[in-house]
């Protein structure tokens, strides 16, 4: 199954993105940390020329500890800033970004002026929740499903910086499947866009290959099936998901797959390492 999902909303806003970038100074980049390559919007290197940007790894009380750290070197070098872990409602990640931010456009120092910044990022990888923590009340609308912020909104901070907070944007074709799988796995893409067994699937492999002990120890495995349909058999099983006949009923079970999985029941866990990827992205 190919998935592809790009709502009509996302041509304006990427529109706008282009329109608004042009008149900001730093761009923070609010990315996944557990898969922070394919929660990046490959469009936006491009769009923002030589404005600086932050990239922020979100989520990371989700991800696996060892693998950020390896992001974060990463990150930062090819960003030629720090790139820094947070989990978007922690008031103290939030309050170090504002004064990073500063220090990146020092040409907007001085009474009168502001350092404006643009918090981009693609739907769900939290960037109203975090615009709400750092200007410490409920401003941006937020919610569970991806595409919650439709229209460009604007927050000013005391000590001379301001934010726009624009609709996330996925590019028109998911012409990396891999990368769409873990999307689609993490939660970034509406259920309606994908097969949940699919992706259940996707993830049963990728969870026996990485991180095989947490997912033995989740589901009581003594022995890990190769297959996802015959590891989801395996789970649907020891949890008692049966339906008449004694048939195991696979949708049930790759719905608990997906929602511990990214609830971190199964353990902290990342999509992928910096290492997975010998070759640069390239625009879709």
């Amino acid at each position: 199954m190919t998935i592809n999902w790009f709502p009509g909303h996302m041509n304006k806003a990427r529109r706008e993105l282009a329109e608004t970038l042009a008149r900001i100074d730093v761009v923070i980049e609010v990315l996944d940390a557990r898969l922070p390559r394919s929660s990046r919007n490959p469009m936006l290197a491009e769009l923002r020329g030589e404005t600086p940007a932050i990239p922020l790894l979100n989520k990371s009380d989700l991800a696996d500890p060892r693998v950020t750290e390896e992001w974060l070197a990463a990150l930062s070098e090819e960003a030629g800033a720090p790139a820094l872990s947070i989990s978007a409602t922690d008031a103290g990640d939030a309050r170090r970004i504002p004064g990073l931010c500063k220090t990146l456009a020092p040409h907007r120092r001085g009474t009168g002026k502001s350092v404006r910044c643009m918090v981009v990022g693609i739907p769900n990888v939290g960037k109203s929740t975090l615009i709400n923590t750092i200007v410490g009340r409920r401003i941006a609308k937020v919610g569970d499903q991806p595409a919650v912020t439709r229209r460009q909104q604007q927050f000013h901070l005391d000590g001379g910086v301001s934010l726009s907070d624009t609709p996330g944007v996925l590019w028109p074709k998911l012409a990396d499947q891999e990368g769409a799988y873990r999307l689609a796995a993490s939660g970034a893409i509406r259920e309606t866009a994908f097969e949940v067994r699919d992706v259940a699937f996707f993830a049963a492999r990728f969870l026996a290959e990485r991180y095989p002990e947490p997912l033995a120890a989740r589901y009581k495995l003594e022995t890990i099936p190769e297959s996802g349909p015959a590891i989801l058999e395996a789970l649907g099983r020891k949890r008692g998901f049966l339906q008449r006949g004694g048939v195991v009923d696979e949708e049930r079970a790759a719905d608990i797959l997906l929602r511990e999985l990214r609830g971190a029941k199964i353990g902290r866990v990342s999509f992928e390492r910096p290492g997975d990827f010998a070759e640069p992205e390239e625009l879709d």
